[in-house]
């Protein structure tokens, strides 16, 4: 089969494979469309240590076509969006059962898109930040895949005013349409806030942006920290700081979830799929590539040319 291969020269080169067979509790897919997502890029960077080479990409749309000891056999034919650890660049992909979610009226290439930014949106706003009615969030990188869809989340879950933080002015406009009150570029991030606080705080970003977010939580405030956009230097947090104001620092890891607890994992992919389905949320799809053109994906990605979602068209 076709798969995309990452050397160890950091290279992406198009190659034929051998096709993977599902083991037990897993599921064969063919692949009809990839997502593109930051895991990507940080794999290519050396972040997850990754032995090489190997097929990466972490989602995908398409049929099962095998399964595994264990699994229904009547899972055969089935529609799904798939989330895994690797070999979504590629013809065919294998994958749990338990995160091959069935989604028989999406069509692929929304699947596709849908992957781990859609779950991991849902699962900040809902079960981590616990946004309630009235609410004030405030979205760091608000233009990307997981950005423009926890705004969506959050006017789901009742929140109030909802702000973005964009990595360049030229992604205020095509922003401003998620569901955002107000759309700030990096420049203008804190001053243009005049002091205003937020109960939740979304921040893959790390270094000095996380400092100054400490600084705009109203009491009893959350700030979420799911990546490290600008640097993996550690940010040092006082917690008696915290607990004079109420406030909390948490953390969302969608990998380690899908290796701890996937079946709950599962369970916000699922919900996150019905409000798709019904259009309270719309996942917007920017870029379509080619599969012997994942390496300009991740490029665009990396470089903050993407907003919104890039897939990669398969099958």
């Amino acid at each position: 089969m076709k798969a995309v291969v990452l050397g160890t020269d950091d290279k992406f080169r198009m190659t034929e494979i051998a096709e993977p067979a599902a083991a037990a509790g897993e599921v064969a897919i063919r692949v009809a469309y990839a997502g593109v997502q930051w895991g990507d890029v940080l794999v290519r960077d050396g972040h997850f240590p990754t032995p090489r080479p190997f097929v990466p990409g972490f989602e995908a749309s398409g049929q099962i076509i095998a399964v595994g000891d264990g699994v229904d056999p009547g899972r055969v034919g089935e529609q799904v969006v798939a989330l895994t650890g690797s070999g979504a660049f590629a013809e065919v992909v294998v994958v749990s059962s338990l995160l091959a979610i069935a989604a028989p009226a999406m069509d692929s290439r929304t699947a596709a898109a849908f992957g781990w930014v859609t779950s991991t949106a849902y699962d900040l706003i809902n079960a981590v930040a616990g946004v309630r009615s009235g609410q004030g969030v405030l979205i760091h990188a608000a233009a990307g895949g997981v950005g423009t869809l926890a705004a969506q989340f959050a006017r789901a879950a009742g929140a109030g005013r909802v702000v973005g933080v964009v990595g360049n002015p030229g992604q205020v406009e095509y922003t401003r349409q998620f569901g955002y009150d107000q759309v700030l570029s990096r420049e203008e991030f804190p001053h243009a806030l005049a002091g205003e606080q937020f109960d939740v705080i979304l921040d893959p970003i790390g270094g000095q942006t996380r400092v100054a977010n400490l600084e705009r939580l109203a009491p009893h405030g959350r700030i979420v920290v799911y990546g490290n956009i600008a640097t993996f230097e550690p940010v040092s947090v006082s917690a008696n700081d915290l607990l004079m104001h109420g406030t909390s620092m948490l953390t969302y890891n969608s990998n380690l979830l899908s290796q701890t607890h996937p079946e709950q994992l599962a369970d916000s992919a699922r919900r996150a799929l019905e409000l798709v389905a019904e259009g309270t949320v719309r996942i917007d799809i920017t870029a379509e590539y080619e599969l012997a053109d994942v390496e300009t994906a991740i490029d665009a990605l990396a470089d903050g040319t993407t907003h919104g979602k890039s897939i990669i068209r398969i099958g």
